[in-house]
């Protein structure tokens, strides 16, 4: 901590978590999907956070695009460029868990140290993960925004799965196999997750 650190304090709220999801209805928390270019980590996020708002929920998606045009639009796709983005969405991700709102991350985040990292930051049972397991060659055929195509031929460096590695969660709260089940299904597995959990109530 630097000399002009020591005169930075964290300011408190009269109206604090437990208050704002007693407003809300439902527990906060970080759903945090994780997976491969392809593996269909918006697409279901996003079916989630749908169902999630048919019940009232008070939600927010942080999308690894849209944060990149904007928060992390400074950073690359290197190693370290990528643990950067990681952390400031982790930090992000902190501050909805505190207005009481269920935000759901949809980012590669391919290393296991940088996901493990934003649990660190959160209460037990706060950090959601959600692996969408869907293998490489079908997130490859897929290739819905033609990545897949432009890294083969040189044309994006660093690109997970093909140039850099991707490690797989070894305990995600939820895996769901995105690359063979219907949406639908993978949606009611992850609603039952938060209902079991007392995340969010059975009467929706």
């Amino acid at each position: 901590m630097t000399a002009a650190d020591k005169n930075i304090y964290w300011q408190g709220s009269h109206v604090d978590r437990s208050k704002r999801e007693d407003s809300h209805g439902h527990r906060s928390a970080v759903l945090w999907f994780t997976g491969f270019s392809g593996a269909g980590k918006s697409t279901l996020a996003n079916a989630v956070e749908m169902r999630l708002h048919e019940r009232a929920a008070h939600t927010f998606i942080l999308d690894g695009d849209n944060i990149r045009h904007g928060l992390c639009s400074d950073l690359d796709f290197s190693d370290a460029g990528r643990k950067e983005n990681i952390r400031r969405i982790g930090e992000v991700a902190k501050l909805f868990v505190d207005s009481g709102t269920l935000v759901l991350t949809a980012f590669i985040s391919p290393f296991r140290e940088d996901r493990d990292s934003v649990r660190r930051l959160l209460p037990d049972g706060d950090f959601i993960e959600v692996y969408c397991a869907c293998a490489l060659d079908v997130c490859e055929l897929r290739d819905v925004k033609g990545l897949y195509k432009r890294a083969r031929a040189g044309e994006i460096k660093d690109f997970t799965g093909i140039h850099s590695p991707y490690e797989v969660p070894e305990n995600p709260e939820i895996t769901v196999d995105t690359g063979a089940v219907p949406l639908s299904e993978c949606v009611d597995q992850v609603l039952t997750y938060l209902i079991n959990q007392d995340v969010i109530s059975d009467k929706g």
